[in-house]
């Protein structure tokens, strides 16, 4: 099976690393040539254009049977415009559009009986007021869409940050980001945790184990299993996170990104219809990778074993610290630390912030396994 990938970055890369252990050719679709994807698939499979060029998808689909993306910032009727010619696209259309709008987002796992908190369609200062009075302060504004790593989000603590955090998000027409705005309670949660959840096109689950997750700067810094959870919240966020998934309509794998309250209840925070930075520690920490399991769910073959391969598991991101040429150090250090594998993304520039790669380790516990991926990750410099 050929399978077409809609963008070329690191996503899309370790799926096509992922590929050949599922007997599929990758075809990737990026704006520049030598993608990290492109790296992988090499010159000949990849496609370099836009892909919203009509002319850029006709020769896509003249070489693919199945098409799936690399991130949600798409043009759902653009996607839609692959079926109509015979080439389906998984996740489906209707759930990228319904994942890429975070209002509906919300409003869709709120009927479904899924834990989220308390939010507000606004259109106005006004609004805000009204929904802090209502929900209580602090509140989260949030671009309804195009929003990652905490791009399109700020925190209202009283009604005097209203109007500086709508002209940051805002178009400049004063009604707020293109797309829409909307304010969510703020949520004092204890820990941040997520799970990958794979789904077949003919329903079959396989959820991926929960992980706890460190932010910095609203980017995932560290991702560790086990969570350090007791079984019964662990239970319970495995639980809603399938629910999620599933409220999601959408196939192959999807993130849910969650919280942990004090006393355990579990309250979700956000899905992404595709494989997830909190989910790379599979690549060696399952038996079954999201990755590996995002091809088999889409193509609609059987899924892989999610189970660990070692008692604990953490993944470290390896985040840019300056700009420039991109060109580590450090790394044959790295990887001669005892079950610790480094993974370098291609990428051309470095970026402050900028996701560059990422550490895996194993170990008899998380503790360990964390330990190990942070001691290569401080190795590596840029």
């Amino acid at each position: 099976m050929r399978v077409g990938i809609l963008g070329g970055g690191q996503l899309a890369l370790m799926t096509a690393e992922s590929a050949p252990i599922a007997g599929m050719e990758i075809v990737v679709v990026e704006r520049e040539a030598g993608s990290p994807a492109g790296l992988v698939v090499g010159s000949a499979n990849e496609i370099v254009g836009d892909w919203r060029d009509e002319t850029i998808r006709a020769h896509l689909i003249e070489r693919v049977d199945l098409v799936t993306l690399e991130n949600e910032f798409v043009d759902a009727d653009a996607l839609r415009w692959f079926g109509q010619r015979g080439v389906p696209v998984v996740p489906n259309p209707d759930a990228v559009a319904l994942i890429q709008d975070k209002l509906r987002q919300k409003e869709s796992l709120s009927a479904a009986g899924i834990p989220v908190a308390l939010f507000r369609s606004i259109s106005s200062d006004e609004d805000i007021r009204s929904a802090g009075r209502d929900l209580g302060w602090p509140l989260i504004l949030k671009a309804r869409r195009n929003g990652y790593d905490g791009y399109g989000n700020a925190t209202l603590r009283g009604p005097d940050d209203i109007a500086a955090a709508m002209a940051r998000l805002s178009d400049g027409t004063g009604a707020g980001a293109a797309g829409g705005l909307y304010v969510e309670q703020w949520i004092p949660f204890v820990a941040e945790v997520a799970a990958m959840v794979a789904i077949g096109t003919h329903g079959e689950i396989a959820p991926f184990p929960v992980t706890r997750t460190t932010q910095r700067d609203h980017i995932c810094h560290e991702a560790v299993v086990p969570a350090g959870l007791d079984s019964a919240t662990t239970g319970r966020a495995e639980s809603i996170a399938v629910a999620a998934a599933r409220a999601s309509g959408a196939q192959g794998v999807i993130g849910v990104e969650m919280f942990q309250m004090a006393g355990g209840a579990i309250v979700v925070n956000e899905l992404a219809p595709r494989p997830h930075n909190s989910g790379h520690y599979s690549i060696e920490g399952c038996r079954a990778s999201q990755f590996l399991n995002h091809l088999l769910a889409i193509a609609g073959r059987p899924l892989g074993s999610t189970a660990l391969t070692r008692p604990g598991v953490a993944m470290v991101n390896l985040l840019g610290t300056t700009r420039g040429r991109a060109a580590p150090r450090g790394v044959k250090a790295a990887v001669a630390l005892p079950e610790t594998f480094v993974h370098i993304y291609g990428k051309r520039e470095v970026r402050l912030g900028r996701k560059m790669g990422h550490v895996t380790a194993l170990g008899d516990s998380a503790e360990e396994a964390l330990d190990r991926a942070r001691r290569a990750a401080g190795m590596i410099e840029w």
